[in-house]
């Protein structure tokens, strides 16, 4: 089922290639800025103009004369301006495509033309810690995308790539060994991981005898000792209970059978080194081996090494990615491969997948994607931190976020019991951390800021939930939850403003996996639930007669359909009541 844009742009787009007679020619639909303008508006003829050589506004009156809506979707195309055609669609169909959805809600997204194997490598953490709030962006962007590719029929790999090997697990294995004492005790203080490495740390950079200790435990580590192997996977599997500990609180779909751990590639990267050998791309560089992609190069103009090896015959980041790299593009057979990371590893990806491309590890088909994003600040302007300094253990920041979210829910409705107050709360609080996250545009840095994404007003999680359970007390006060019938017609511009908006939620869909933000799903049910509340507040429905209240009851089921499946998509479940 081709939703609203889908459908112009088909017709649209037959009608100019004929006028034009340029078989690549697109019409380019866009929403409207305003409603006068209409529903949509086709802004491409003036670059087809260009290209064949007529006038703008006489093309643009050609395509409108040549198109042929045969399924009645447009009631008017008119030529404004220099060539913009606005189309206006027609109500009957409207109502026709929101009735559709209302038998079959799933249809409200319909699955892509052109199914695709997608990887989505996100959240990242490394194991020799707990996750902080840095780890909060990668997660839940990572998972959004995830979910939205999964709804679109996509096949959804979803891979972990956590860091759980090298330096920082020799010092954790060499203070693990001197510890002894009590096993309890040691459960105990592993139980607090940060603890545990930040003691390390501590010795590693104060204790020269220690940190030599720590390196011959690399060593061993890396040589296969049994001994030192089953110390490294106690802290691997002790920080993997901390990560599904919050993976589950914030409804993250990672699980221990996505992990794609580092180590996993261990016996790959001398194949890698071997593969770029004899392919002829390795040159030394100060003793490492290096490739040097030929459209990197450094301030000075001179050629920018990608280090593969470093001199004492040691791997590196890009070594291991290469072979993900491989076995993404060989094994998974992926179409796309996604690896939602921050921004400042650009260059490290940039030139990771031209080497992938040089040496034929990623084949033309495979998209290689970096999805960045920025930073989470603090009121300073800094990278948001506690008051000492130390990072934020995200465990701690969705226990602050659900304590403030009780105090809030308290405050507005004291008369609910507590368990169920403690449950609106949950809910709210981690919604509102998710939210103020996917509603930013993932490249931009912005300012954690607890008052600004726990408020009722503007664009957050607690104002859309409100929304939602205000259509299901609608509903409820109904008596039969607005299924008497479907919407029979638009009385006021309120309505049909509504139904438009609700019916365009698939269109943002395939833009968010097309480009893959996130905010503007969040942009949008925003305007959705706006859109709600104007329709609500303008038009009766409860005290309207039979038919109009039937209709209206209809469409606000539509509307909380729309911002159900919108919301779950961010991964952020409604309430009954708040």
């Amino acid at each position: 089922m081709e939703n609203c844009k889908e459908y112009l742009s088909r017709v649209l787009g037959a009608a100019l290639r004929g006028c034009c007679g340029l078989a690549d020619a697109e019409p380019n639909v866009i929403g409207a800025s305003r409603p006068e303008f209409g529903d949509y508006q086709a802004n491409g003829v003036m670059a087809a103009a260009g290209r064949c050589g007529r006038k703008p506004r006489e093309l643009a009156t050609a395509v409108v004369a040549a198109l042929a809506d045969r399924e009645g979707w447009i009631a008017s195309a008119e030529v404004a301006g220099p060539g913009f055609i606005n189309i206006r669609l027609d109500d009957r169909a409207l109502l026709a495509r929101g009735n559709e959805a209302l038998a079959q809600p799933r249809a409200l997204i319909p699955p892509a033309r052109k199914r695709q194997k997608v990887v989505v490598d996100h959240s990242s953490p490394n194991l020799a810690k707990e996750m902080h709030v840095g780890h909060i962006r990668g997660t839940v962007i990572g998972d959004c995308l995830s979910r939205v590719f999964e709804r679109l029929g996509h096949e959804v790999t979803r891979q972990n790539h956590v860091g759980d090997w090298g330096t920082q697990f020799g010092m954790l294995i060499a203070h693990l060994r001197g510890r002894g004492g009590d096993s309890g005790a040691l459960e105990a203080e592993l139980a607090d991981l940060e603890g545990f490495y930040r003691d390390a740390k501590n010795r590693f950079d104060s204790e020269p005898e220690f940190a030599a200790r720590a390196r011959a435990s690399v060593v061993k580590l890396q040589s296969g000792d049994p001994e030192y192997l089953a110390a490294w996977r106690r802290f691997i599997d002790e920080s993997l209970r901390h990560c599904q500990r919050i993976y589950q609180r914030l409804d993250v779909g990672l699980t221990l059978a996505d992990l794609d751990a580092e180590s996993r590639y261990n016996d790959d990267l001398a194949g890698i080194i071997r593969e770029l050998d004899e392919k002829g791309l390795l040159r030394e560089s100060e003793g490492a081996r290096c490739v040097f992609p030929p459209e990197f190069h450094g301030k000075d103009g001179e050629p920018l090494p990608v280090i593969v090896q470093k001199s004492d015959g040691g791997y590196l980041y890009s070594t291991t990615d290469l072979a993900a790299v491989k076995l993404r593009a060989f094994e998974l057979k992926a179409d796309r491969s996604l690896y939602v990371v921050d921004a400042r590893q650009s260059l490290h990806f940039q030139q990771v997948f031209a080497v992938a491309r040089m040496a034929g590890m990623a084949p033309e088909t495979l998209s290689l994607e970096h999805i960045a994003y920025g930073t989470i600040m603090g009121q300073d302007g800094k990278p948001y931190k506690t008051r000492t300094g130390d990072a934020v253990k995200l465990a701690d920041l969705l226990d602050e976020a659900v304590a403030r979210a009780l105090t809030l829910v308290t405050g507005k409705n004291p008369g609910l019991e507590e368990g169920e107050r403690r449950r609106i709360a949950e809910t709210v609080g981690i919604a509102a951390v998710k939210y103020a996250d996917l509603s930013k545009n993932r490249m931009s840095d912005y300012v954690f800021d607890w008052a600004t994404m726990l408020s009722f007003e503007g664009n957050t999680a607690p104002y859309l939930l409100y929304a939602c359970t205000r259509i299901k007390s609608l509903l409820r006060r109904s008596g039969d939850g607005g299924r008497s019938g479907g919407m029979a017609r638009l009385a006021a511009p309120e309505e049909r403003a509504l139904l438009l908006k609700a019916l365009q939620l698939p269109e943002v869909v395939d833009v968010v996996a097309r480009e893959c933000y996130p905010n503007l799903l969040c942009n949008y049910l925003f305007e959705l639930a706006g859109a709600f509340m104007r329709f609500y507040e303008s038009c009766p429905i409860l005290t309207a007669e039979a038919e109009t209240r039937d209709s209206r009851l209809a469409l606000a089921r539509l509307a909380e359909e729309a911002l159900e499946q919108g919301l779950g998509l961010l991964g952020i479940g409604t309430l009954e009541r708040m």
